[in-house]
């Protein structure tokens, strides 16, 4: 496995799809995540917890992992629009393992069903590969987030494992689901990705 980039090197300053472009995100991007993690319904698909992150929260998650050092964080826009419409990132990247976690919002729930999450995870995870030279990427999820299942599994992602009944959502306990991609299971389904 070849080393993992220097930190700067593994932070494009854009990765372009057909239907969006991902650039890193900005001070002023603050705005959009205050709206999108105090809406009740994000928070119900992204917490643990079953109330939406405050102001304080919200502002302190976006300086220190989004606007930090510690993860990869690109903000989706429409690229017909530039709209921005959510975020994604890599976390705990782990070099000498050749593996990172990935987390993906779409923030604009107008902005659901479209196709742009799966894009965005597309383009993810060939950065992963193609770019940093990385062999796994992971994610959680859960049970009850169906439409995210069926993009993460449209992406290659197969089911790992589950903490079984780990969150408790709309009267009743839910698993949380292991998901993740191998670089060769994303090489086979991308012609040309050797």
């Amino acid at each position: 496995m070849a080393a993992a980039p220097e930190r700067e090197s593994w932070r494009p300053e854009a990765l372009v799809g057909r239907k969006v472009i991902l650039r890193r995100h900005r001070a002023e991007n603050l705005r959009s995540f205050t709206r999108w993690y105090s809406d009740p319904e994000v928070a119900r698909l992204t917490r643990y917890q079953q109330t939406p992150l405050t102001n304080d929260e919200i502002q302190r998650f976006f300086y220190s992992r989004i606007m930090g050092s510690d993860f990869l964080a690109m903000a989706i826009h429409v690229r017909e629009t530039e709209q921005l419409i959510g975020t994604c990132a890599f976390s705990q990247l782990d070099g000498d393992n050749g593996s990172t976690l990935f987390h993906i919002t779409i923030g604009e729930c107008d902005a659901w069903g479209k196709g742009y999450g799966t894009e965005a995870t597309e383009l993810m995870i060939a950065h992963a590969f193609s770019s940093l030279a990385l062999h796994r990427v992971a994610l959680t999820v859960f049970e009850f987030n169906s439409r995210a299942i069926r993009a993460y599994e449209k992406c290659g992602f197969v089911v790992e494992g589950r903490a079984r009944q780990a969150i408790f959502r709309d009267g009743r306990f839910w698993d949380e689901i292991h998901m993740s991609i191998l670089l060769d299971e994303w090489e086979a389904r991308v012609p040309g990705a050797r």
